[in-house]
């Protein structure tokens, strides 16, 4: 019987050792690339023992140099000579740390793995084209590779998330925990930093057309377009006169204001709208216009302060059913502010929201105004209007403003 061509008791005991770890490591990372086992190899910074293991084995005196440098082909012709491993260095690699696979091959298998990850993402796409845009652009811009890592994670990941995608939208509305538990089998596989949930509320934003955006209120408004509902009752609209719900009908009757939650928005949304709605800032406006104008005020609704997502979801349908809005805010940094963001959701036309009206309501207030303090912002819809701010720096809250307001709002 011929002996076997590696003779491996004796192998580890010559190169087995923590001290030729290093130079095990790097013939393997130069089989891996394809590289032939020859010329030298450094190690920078060698610790007394790993030099005198490097000595030992070429049988050579220790070098003075900082550094150790081994010749492979010194050390295949070790092996060879020795008859520890007849067929050289690459035969003794294999056997000490296991097949090498050769990085190109790597690649290719990792990347046809990945691509078999990605068979849900593509069935979708196929199934459903008004996702395909955003298939294509999750797995191009590396989104799920960021959020899975390996080809093995992404695969449950993605079947999770186009399960999801696939009731989508929900209708009527439903809570997002309740849909998480009956489609995913869990009330919390959708909450917020689940990878699931990031996959899944991107795609959502896809099929319904709503904007980017940060934050707990945004996120909310995003879950509720496609009929998901987060916290749907402390998400609220303050309104005036609007109609087209049997709540609404009796509210505008009486004239008086009427607080809409997300939940009601969702489930019950409004069948009809007025050609006109107007949208204000601060609460008093809306007060002041049920006080003098009752159910002949003007269609008004209150966003009280950055749009929350019950009055993003509102506006979302007034908008759909032909409504034109005309916004007024406060005539301070915030309130530009406010309705850069408002003009991101919606389309709205100034009212009384220029860099004219800022100048009369600054001359007309005289100096009771207190000063304008905050971070400058910019005001697309009148650009001249946030040069008026900086020249004045005065503020005008719509109190003060008020008259002229509710003069527009009588019916």
């Amino acid at each position: 019987m011929s002996e076997p061509p590696v003779d491996e008791a004796r192998l580890r005991r010559l190169l087995g050792g923590a001290d030729l770890a290093w130079l095990v490591e790097r013939a393997r990372r130069r089989l891996e690339r394809g590289q032939p086992l020859t010329g030298p190899v450094s190690l920078a910074a060698p610790s007394p023992a790993e030099r005198a293991a490097a000595e030992s084995l070429l049988g050579r005196t220790p070098g003075a140099g900082r550094a150790l440098t081994v010749r492979l082909d010194a050390v295949n012709a070790v092996l060879v000579r020795s008859g520890i491993s007849p067929d050289g260095l690459e035969a003794a690699v294999t056997v000490l740390t296991g097949r090498v696979v050769p990085v190109d091959e790597v690649r290719r298998s990792e990347e046809q793995a990945w691509r078999e990850a990605y068979e849900p993402l593509t069935l979708l796409a196929e199934d459903l084209p008004a996702y395909a845009a955003w298939a294509v652009r999750v797995r191009d811009d590396g989104l799920v590779r960021r959020l899975a890592r390996t080809p093995a994670t992404a695969r449950p990941l993605l079947e999770q998330t186009v399960r999801v995608l696939r009731e989508l939208p929900v209708a009527p509305a439903r809570s997002l925990a309740v849909f998480a538990a009956d489609v995913l089998g869990s009330a919390h596989a959708l909450d917020d930093g689940t990878p699931v949930a990031t996959l899944t509320l991107s795609g959502a934003r896809a099929l319904t057309g709503h904007l980017g955006g940060a934050g707990a209120a945004w996120r909310r408004a995003a879950w509720a377009s496609a009929g998901l509902l987060r916290d749907d009752v402390s998400s609220t609209v303050l309104t005036l006169n609007l109609r087209g719900t049997p709540a609404l009908e009796w509210m505008a009757d009486a004239g008086e204001p009427c607080v809409l939650t997300l939940r009601q928005l969702a489930r019950r949304p409004l069948r009809t709208a007025p050609p006109v709605v107007h949208i204000c800032e601060n609460p008093a406006v809306l007060s002041a216009a049920a006080d003098h104008h009752g159910p002949d005020a003007q269609p008004l609704v209150c966003v009280q302060g950055q749009p929350s997502a019950a009055a993003l979801t509102l506006l979302a349908r007034l908008h759909e059913l032909g409504a034109a809005f005309r916004y007024h805010g406060d005539f301070d940094w915030g309130g530009l502010r406010i309705a850069t963001t408002l003009s991101a959701h919606v389309p709205w036309q100034s009212w009384r929201y220029t860099a004219d009206d800022y100048r009369a309501a600054v001359a007309a207030a005289g100096p009771d105004l207190r000063p304008l303090d905050g971070k400058p912002a910019l005001s697309p819809w009148d650009p001249d209007l946030a040069l008026a701010l900086s020249k004045h720096a005065l503020r005008v809250e719509e109190e003060a403003v008020l008259d002229v307001l509710l003069t527009d709002l009588a019916g």
